[in-house]
């Protein structure tokens, strides 16, 4: 008997053993299979598999994790089903099309599966709801459509939840809210309507909700604060309505709250004092009223408060000068009233101070420069009197002073002159001021807008305003100005518009030339008969134009029709073609060579698709003319901009000026139903990004140092000049930096920064930052887009030039990217030689001589602390050093 158990466990031990092995040659089978189908860099079929890169397998040598993310993959994927041991599978950042395999949902064992920002399409498979040990979901960024699938409902072991910039419909299921595990639900920028389950957040503890951007209505449900654990909620751009609950004050733990653009109503309640770890609170563009609870004053950490556009009454709390860490206030267009609060100048970590648009009195605090950081003052549009403070001039980091339509009176002070760093505006419009315009403020060399106009300001325009090399705008209207208007090459471009109103002026942009100003009165009669008589004959000519021209075209778009429907073109075709709302061409000489529906047409096929980046896809578009253009369609996330047509067309006019070799600049635009368009002249070299990673593993490929030197060195220039106009760059990369024929570097997406305001919440947070690797670090705690920031993801860009190596890459280990890999070389031994592209820096000594002086100012752009890191100006003059020498 005993000899009989003896034989049967040696039997079972043995099956089980034969099992194994079969279940791992089944494995290696499958990832040979994989490999075959995908093909993946870096697997040698010649080697063990648990040693390919991206694969770790358990103590039994079956394949327990596969992650094949960021590495540009395409094909089907339905295979790595077959990996039965799998626990984690992370094919995220690829080219993955077609529908999600239904037969995942067999690998019973799967607890992490992220298949984001690939191209998936169709619905969210049911199968899925098979994966009974799924602890975290991520299907984000992808094309998904459809609702969410009810058997989904089965994952009780659920944690995340990450659903979001998709095209899913529907209502959130209720079920979603039984899941006792649910830590993070984001399920932002795509179609869901309906309410929010009452019961989420009831049965579990949940950590971050985000749902900006779908149409969701009803109130905020009070559950979600119910286990007090609650440390992100973004709700902005939905239809919420009903009060904020009070229950918000049970989450001590609540960092960031952003509930704006959707349409609440009441007060907010003052439990949010209890929220002492709460670092920004935005509830701007809803109907909320009442008086602003001065409980904010206790959330010490509070670093935003943004508040703007409601119906809020009383006066600003005193309580608000006990925010120390406070770095943004915006209050405006509510109905304040009362003069700013003293107590206000002890926040001295603010920056940005916005109560525009109240009926706010008094007089502007002669200290208001003992806020030292002040770089946004905004106060237009209230009742403040008084005269401006000559201590303004102490506002040393001063970017744009907005004091217009108010009731100030006394003169200019000349000490605005001393405000070296304004940039972005000065205006002073619409108030009492009088006396001459002081000279001093030609030193404004970096301001972009002046605005004096609507007010008694005497005398003439000072020749000293041509010192202001950047003006764009510039507005001296309706005053008691006299005399000629300087000759100045952003005067003579102005509008008449801009000097009209002032009886005593004369010269260039206005009509009236110097010399004729004091010409008797019968002469004057005679000029206005005479101009009166060649505006009626222009304006007939003009319509006899315009009628020929409508009817010239009428014919040729009939005679087209005829032509296409012998051709055999349907009509139905020409009729599905989307409808452009609005759109011109900016180049005077390119309009007859731009057809906008060609540009449309254009972005509705995936063929012309270029590259697909944080805000934006990229299509090529080629005119009937024979031009090509390059397309910038705006993702979901930015169509609030197109609601604010009118500002996005006078920015992308402003940046089509912008005169510098390195920036893509807008040639025109196009708005069909919700869709932006942008248009740029198209550029055959490509991206750096692909010239770094993708050209360099050609066979044909040659070492070029000098060209990858004369590419940062531009890049530089090109943010340097941004910086210079107080444009801060909201996604630099080497993705987002195009080459033309002869190699030059133009950095793209510039429109981007100026028409997404990153203090909104249009958009998801980890997007206003950045490309994944090249975000600087503080982003994390400061969630502000700044100039140094700028220059640590320039400092990234420099890394990739001279490494040729990418941001991110699993060869630097688990949690580490480019940057840190780099500083932490000599931890690792390595000498900085070893560090850069061998096949750069051995074919020459100068060479890599001046790749290391490259590499020591790449280090000091990438420094931890932003105010270590240099100037983009000063990188510039560092690396053209390193060229002439």
């Amino acid at each position: 008997m005993e000899i009989l158990c003896f034989l049967y466990l040696l039997l079972a031990g043995f099956l089980s053993k034969s099992q194994l092995v079969g279940a791992q040659l089944q494995d290696q089978t499958v990832l040979v299979a994989i490999n075959a189908e995908l093909k993946v860099s870096g697997w040698d079929v010649n080697t063990n598999y648990c040693s390919w890169q991206g694969v770790s397998c358990g103590s039994n040598s079956m394949v327990e994790k596969l992650d094949l993310s960021h590495k540009n993959l395409g094909g089907n994927v339905t295979l790595v089903a077959e990996l039965k041991a799998l626990k984690r599978l992370d094919l995220s950042n690829n080219n993955f099309h077609g529908v999600i395999p239904s037969a995942l949902g067999n690998l019973s064992d799967l607890e992490v599966l992220d298949l984001s920002a690939n191209m998936f399409e169709g619905s969210i498979p049911p199968g899925l709801g098979g994966l009974r040990s799924l602890k975290s979901l991520n299907l984000s960024n992808n094309l998904l459509v459809g609702e969410i699938p009810n058997e989904l409902k089965g994952l009780e072991k659920l944690q995340e939840i990450q659903i979001s910039s998709n095209q899913l419909s529907g209502s959130i299921p209720p079920w979603v809210g039984n899941l006792t595990n649910l830590r993070v639900f984001t399920a932002y920028e795509n179609r869901l309507d309906g309410r929010i389950p009452d019961n989420l957040g009831l049965n579990s503890e949940l950590q971050l909700l985000n749902l900006h951007s779908n149409q969701l209505e009803g109130p905020i449900p009070a559950s979600i604060f119910f286990h007090g654990k609650l440390e992100v909620l973004v709700l902005t751009q939905n239809n919420f309505s009903d009060d904020i609950p009070k229950e918000i004050g049970n989450c001590q733990g609540l960092s960031n709250v952003r509930i704006g653009n959707n349409h609440l109503v009441g007060t907010i309640p003052k439990t949010i004092g209890n929220i002492s770890s709460l670092t920004y609170f935005e509830a701007d563009n809803n109907n909320l009223s009442g008086e602003v609870v001065s409980d904010f004053g206790q959330c010490s950490n509070l670093t935003l408060l943004n508040l703007a556009s409601n119906g809020f009454t009383g006066t600003i709390p005193p309580e608000f000068g006990q925010l120390m860490n406070l770095q943004e206030l915006i209050l405006s267009g509510n109905s304040l009233i009362g003069a700013i609060p003293n107590s206000i100048l002890r926040c001295k970590s603010l920056n940005k101070l916005d109560v525009s648009n109240n009926r706010l009195n008094g007089t502007i605090p002669s200290e208001i420069c003992n806020i030292s950081r002040l770089q946004f003052l905004l106060l237009s549009q209230n009742a403040i009197r008084g005269e401006i403070p000559h201590e303004i001039g102490n506002c040393a980091k001063l970017l744009e002073l907005q004091l217009g339509s108010n009731y100030m009176t006394g003169i200019i002070p000349s000490e605005i002159g001393h405000i070296r760093n304004l940039q972005i505006a000065l205006n002073l419009s619409f108030n009492h001021l009088h006396g001459p315009l002081p000279p001093e403020l030609g030193r404004l060399d970096k301001l972009v807008s002046l605005d004096v106009s609507s007010n008694r300001i005497s005398g003439n325009i000072p020749v000293e305003l041509r010192g202001m090399m950047s003006l764009i705008e510039v507005n001296f209207s309706n005053n008691l100005l006299s005399g000629p208007v300087p000759s100045f090459i952003p005067f003579q471009k102005s509008p008449n518009s801009s000097f009209s109103g002032n009886k005593g002026l004369c010269g260039e942009p206005l009509t009236s030339p110097c010399g004729d100003l004091y010409d008797d009165q019968k002469n004057y009669h005679h000029r206005v008969s005479y101009r009166t008589i060649l505006a009626v004959i222009g304006s007939g000519l003009a319509v006899f134009t315009s009628v020929t021209l409508v009817v010239l075209l009428f014919m040729i778009r009939e005679k087209q029709e005829r032509v296409a429907k012998d051709a055999g073109i349907a009509d139905e075709e020409i009729n599905n073609n989307p409808t452009i709302i609005s759109g011109t061409v900016f180049v005077e000489n390119l309009r007859q060579a731009v057809d906008l529906d060609t540009v449309v047409k254009a972005t509705l096929k995936d063929s012309n698709k270029l590259s697909s980046g944080t805000f934006s896809t990229v299509y090529k578009a080629v005119m009937p003319s024979g031009m090509s253009l390059s397309v910038r369609r705006l993702k979901s996330m930015d169509k609030t901009i197109v609601h604010h047509q009118n500002k996005m067309v006078r920015e992308l006019e402003k940046l089509s000026r912008l005169s510098h070799e390195n920036l893509v600049r807008p040639i025109g635009y196009v708005i069909y139903e919700d869709v932006a368009l942008l248009l740029h002249h198209y550029l055959p070299n490509g991206t750096l990004s692909h010239l770094l990673h993708e050209s360099t593993k050609q066979t044909e490929y040659q070492p070029d140092w000098p060209t990858r030197l004369s590419i940062a060195i531009g890049v530089a220039e090109g943010l340097a000049f941004l910086h210079h106009l107080a444009i801060i760059h909201l996604d630099i990369s080497s993705g987002n930096v195009l080459l033309d024929a002869n190699f030059k570097p133009l950095v793209g997406e510039i429109e981007i920064s100026k028409l997404l305001d990153p203090t909104k919440g249009t958009a998801s947070i980890s997007a206003v930052a950045g490309s994944f690797g090249y975000i600087p670090p503080e982003y994390a705690y400061t969630m502000q887009v700044t100039a140094p920031g700028n220059v640590y993801s320039y400092g990234v860009v420099l890394l990739e030039i001279l490494t040729t190596r990418p941001p991110v890459d699993e060869a630097f280990g688990e949690g580490i990217d480019l940057v840190k890999w780099v500083h932490s070389a000599p931890v690792r031994g390595e000498t900085p030689e070893q560090i850069l592209d061998a096949r750069l820096s051995t074919v020459s000594f100068g060479w890599r001589k001046e790749m290391l002086a490259a590499l020591k100012v790449a280090l000091l752009c990438t420094d931890n602390t932003p105010a270590k890191r240099p100037k983009m100006k000063k990188v510039v003059e560092m690396l053209q050093e390193i060229k002439q020498n």
